[in-house]
């Protein structure tokens, strides 16, 4: 896949200062993603802005996940 070929090139060292970074701010009063997932479990994750702000701040810790995930099993290009 040509996707994955894209993430494998991406340094691990980046996306966990993108995850870090967009996955806990704003740090006050609480995490953007600690957030949208307790509205996600309440069933109020419904608005648009909402799920939008969800895969903006998560994507950077889904892509991490994925490239650590690919180096383990040995299925990076790098």
């Amino acid at each position: 896949m040509k996707l994955l070929a894209y993430v494998d090139q991406v340094p691990i060292v980046g996306l966990l200062v993108a995850a870090l970074l967009l996955g806990l701010a704003p740090f006050q009063p609480q995490p953007h993603l600690v957030e949208k997932f307790n509205m996600l479990l309440a069933g109020e994750l419904t608005r648009a802005l909402d799920i939008f702000d969800c895969v903006f701040h998560g994507a950077p810790s889904l892509l991490l996940i994925i490239r650590l995930l690919r180096k383990a099993t040995g299925r990076s290009d790098t």
